[in-house]
């Protein structure tokens, strides 16, 4: 069978993760062609100072008969989609292309490239509102850690880049083969939960006043207790429509939108930790109900409850380690 060929898309100031580690997934799988591509060929400097050798320029490079191309992410990507070369060049390579993907910031170049019209997309978490704000014709969600939609499939953030570049193996040569390569570097099939696992208060600003904080530690203190915006007032000192404005002035959401987040993160965790039925892990959790907590799952994650926990549940119950009989390669995942 002819390689696969993958043809990665750098430019000065890209995170270095984003194009080694889904480069050494595929290198690992084997039955693919590893090309990088630049705007000049030579070497190109990554955010880090690493530099890597572009064998190819878009001048001397025909987009013609690359199988799946990536486009990797970095802080230079917000000049680099300013290359009116290089965003053409991509255009023209996805034209013809089977998989178009990109890392973390590179769905900016996709989006330049004008390749997002109508696809559920994903990015770093602290990209999200740029990416909605500036274009509109996607539809970003920037909890998944990796979506697909059609041909088109986006990551989030630095090692998510491998998450993605495993899937893409998968789909290609199967489960057995990214299972091992998975094992042969140590990470996980699938990794458990979303970019929001990492932390509530990643994807969210930080309060800048006392009351907020106030209101804001209040949730976090018991997700499932009352928090209508009258009793988070109280919490506040505030009145109710003082501290509507100011919470969603200070966190970048309202208050019903932060209460549902901090929810639907404690009910991820219930799930996944313990073995408590789904209609009392809604209840603990301020759903009042399974039905409420299923629906609110289904539009939030795409998954039932039930689903949810089946998939991502670690059997020992640990923090940490994950059951290496299911769907993992090892008992060790990566710091993001």
């Amino acid at each position: 069978m002819t390689p696969r060929r993958i043809v990665f898309v750098v430019f000065d100031g890209f995170q270095p993760l984003d194009l080694t580690g889904p480069h050494e997934v595929f290198h690992s799988a084997g039955d693919y062609v590893c090309e990088i591509v630049a705007t000049r060929a030579g070497p190109v400097r990554s955010v880090s100072g690493l530099l890597v050798h572009a064998v190819h320029g878009v001048a001397d490079l025909d987009p013609a008969g690359t199988d799946t191309l990536v486009v990797v992410g970095g802080r230079g990507v917000d000049h680099a989609r300013e290359d009116a070369a290089l965003v053409a060049w991509i255009a023209a390579a996805a034209a013809g292309a089977r998989r178009v993907a990109s890392v973390c910031s590179g769905v900016f170049l996709l989006a330049a490239a004008g390749l997002l019209d109508g696809r559920r997309v994903t990015t770093h978490w602290a990209r999200e509102e740029q990416l909605a704000r500036e274009h509109p014709e996607a539809r970003v969600d920037c909890d998944p850690i990796f979506v697909r939609d059609g041909r088109v499939w986006t990551s989030a953030g630095v090692t998510s880049g491998m998450d993605l570049a495993l899937a893409l193996v998968e789909d290609d040569l199967g489960r057995d083969v990214a299972h091992a390569v998975a094992r042969r570097l140590v990470l996980f099939l699938r990794r458990p939960g979303g970019q929001s696992q990492f932390s509530v208060a990643l994807w969210s600003r930080q309060p800048a006043t006392d009351p907020v904080r106030a209101a804001v530690g209040a949730i976090h203190a018991d997700p499932g207790a009352r928090h209508d915006i009258a009793a988070l007032a109280t919490h506040a000192g505030l009145s109710p429509r003082h501290l509507q404005r100011r919470f969603t002035a200070e966190l970048g959401v309202p208050p019903a939108a932060y209460v549902e987040r901090v929810r639907v993160e404690a009910a991820r965790r219930a799930l996944t930790e313990g073995d408590e039925p789904v209609e009392a892990i809604a209840r603990h959790c301020g759903f009042a109900t399974a039905e409420t907590l299923r629906r609110t799952f289904h539009r939030r994650l795409g998954v039932a409850p039930s689903d949810y926990r089946a998939r991502f549940r670690s059997t020992t119950g640990l923090t940490g380690v994950h059951d290496s009989s299911e769907e993992d390669a090892s008992e060790e995942g990566e710091n993001v």
